[in-house]
């Protein structure tokens, strides 16, 4: 790193959406300067600071980057509680000729590696010199929750508190908290300046075992068509909730999904490759890339559901799995049953619906209050804020 002064990182502010993350509530005063600073051109901002020959901005234009390259570059985000920025890595590559802009995020959740390599395998497979448009990459949004393998950021400001980065999107630079604040300068000079299309990798949450799916609004048109380019199991339906980064893209008129590749803490190298195909596949649709359409959700026959029915345990002992991920199970079938250490049965689950298993608990023991399952059906009228196992 150089010696060179830092720059101000808020020497501008680039708006959030109207409204702020579940989270972080914006007076009338703070909401209507960011509004307005939304209207300031985007660009890149050095630091000045070069760590491992890469370049560290606090801004990022990639209009500004020479096209047909690729570029790695660290985003400055906020800082830890010792002053030091957490870096974030970001490669953009810069195609030889103008075409649409897709961003791929990974990180978000620090216990998911398979999207971050995924992402990572998709970014290797492009060469820029033969590309319209850009593809840029950001890799380990949430470090402090990598760093330790955990799905949440470890917040200091009253004793230890854990965070969820996926609930406070867009975040607020000058906001309460350092996640919001590290949520809103990625996403007011990084992802939203520079997309025109997003999707949000990640895994399924630690402790719960995930088919291949999808989060995504199939309302959305631009969405949908993108969604169903992957050959995997299942889609849920779903607009999500305030706080999620595809969710505050939306607002922002970014389409914007959420590929789900899996179980946290691990590399599922068999299912990755599903997720780097349909992603080749968007990127074709985008006329990013030249070639042939691959494997799609119509390959693998894709069951797309709007609802999740998680199954919770009554008693606490050991749990036996009577069915697999992506059965097909229908109203009354028997799932699961439970033992003591006597290996007594003390409870039997079953199915209150006709679906899909989407999730499935990894421990074998659970206590009173943990989701056995998700079951993946269709409801007449969805509920809205429904939680599901990302």
């Amino acid at each position: 790193m150089t010696d060179q002064p830092n720059l101000d990182r808020r020497d501008f502010m680039l708006a959030t959406i109207g409204g702020a993350a579940a989270s972080v509530a914006l007076s009338p005063d703070h909401a209507a300067a960011q509004t307005a600073a939304a209207r300031l051109p985007g660009g890149t901002i050095y630091t000045g600071d070069v760590i491992h020959e890469k370049p560290v901005v606090s801004a990022l234009g990639v209009a500004d980057l020479e096209p047909g390259k690729l570029h790695r570059l660290y985003f400055r985000g906020v800082e830890g509680p010792s002053g030091q920025p957490w870096l974030v890595s970001v490669a953009v590559l810069r195609g030889a000729k103008p075409g649409r802009r897709i961003t791929l995020v990974s990180g978000v959740h620090g216990d998911e590696m398979s999207s971050i390599h995924a992402v990572q395998t998709i970014m290797n497979g492009l060469d820029p010199a033969v590309m319209s448009g850009t593809v840029m990459a950001v890799f380990d949004v949430s470090r402090p929750a990598i760093e330790s393998m955990g799905r949440r950021w470890p917040n200091s400001g009253r004793g230890t508190d854990l965070v969820d980065l996926n609930r406070v999107w867009p975040g607020d630079e000058n906001g309460p908290g350092a996640p919001a604040r590290h949520a809103g300068l990625l996403f007011n000079r990084l992802i939203r300046p520079n997309s025109d299309y997003v999707l949000d990798f990640h895994t399924g949450t630690t402790g719960i075992d995930a088919t291949a799916f999808h989060l995504a609004d199939m309302t959305v048109p631009e969405v949908r068509a993108m969604a169903e380019l992957f050959p995997i199991d299942q889609i849920f339906d779903s607009t999500g909730y305030p706080g999620l980064l595809t969710e505050a893209l939306s607002r922002v008129g970014i389409p914007a999904f959420t590929p789900e590749i899996g179980n946290a803490r691990s590399l599922d190298l068999s299912m990755i490759p599903l997720f780097v195909e349909g992603t080749m596949n968007v990127l074709k649709l985008h006329g990013i890339i030249a070639g042939p359409i691959g494997l799609t959700g119509r390959d693998t026959g894709i069951f797309v559901g709007n609802a999740l029915f998680p199954v919770f345990a009554t008693e606490g002992g050991i749990v036996e799995h009577l069915v697999q991920l992506a059965d097909a199970v229908s109203t009354g079938q028997k799932i699961a049953l439970q033992r003591n250490m006597f290996g007594e049965i003390v409870a039997e689950y079953s199915s209150p619906v006709d679906g899909e298993i989407g999730g499935m608990r990894s421990d074998a023991t659970s206590e009173p209050g943990n989701v056995i399952c998700f079951i993946l059906f269709n409801r007449p009228a969805p509920v809205e804020d429904e939680a599901y196992p990302e």
